[in-house]
């Protein structure tokens, strides 16, 4: 089993290597294991309601799960409240995993966390649906669902 300090060292050596402006990355399987291993992780996925309606949710435990939206729907205009509320039900310390439908809204939101403060912020890589396939579809080409890892659908 790796250990949590392992899956952090690897995510902050992707964040070293990529230039990220936050603490690191993870692949979904690595967020889920950090999951399993500290019950002061919080995943903070940063999907819309209407995403969330819609697609579905990754299966953690209610105390390590928030949602916060990155950007409103209809719309897709930011949301002023975000780092607000990110403030509310995390501390500065505590670790944050950020997750969207892709990985592109995460890595704002925590450069975003990272610029006010949050020590230990990482994006989870791929997203809960990753890309799209070559007919357009997701969840078939990474992602929190195509991994295997536990959700619940909408």
């Amino acid at each position: 089993m790796t250990t949590a300090d392992q899956i952090f060292t690897v995510a902050t050596k992707r964040a070293h290597a990529a230039s990220l402006p936050y603490s690191g990355a993870l692949t979904p399987a690595e967020a889920y294991a950090l999951l399993q291993q500290s019950s002061e992780a919080l995943l903070v996925d940063v999907r819309t309601a209407a995403e969330l309606a819609w697609v579905g949710k990754p299966l953690v435990d209610d105390s390590q799960y928030k949602h916060i939206e990155w950007t409103r729907y209809p719309g897709g205009v930011p949301n002023p409240d975000f780092l607000d509320s990110l403030r509310a039900a995390a501390g500065l310390d505590t670790p944050v995993f950020l997750l969207c439908r892709s990985a592109a809204r995460s890595k704002s939101a925590a450069k975003a966390a990272a610029e006010v403060g949050f020590t230990q912020v990482y994006d989870i890589l791929e997203g809960f649906e990753g890309d799209k396939d070559a007919e357009g579809h997701r969840k078939s080409v990474g992602g929190w669902c195509w991994r295997g890892l536990p959700w619940v659908g909408a």
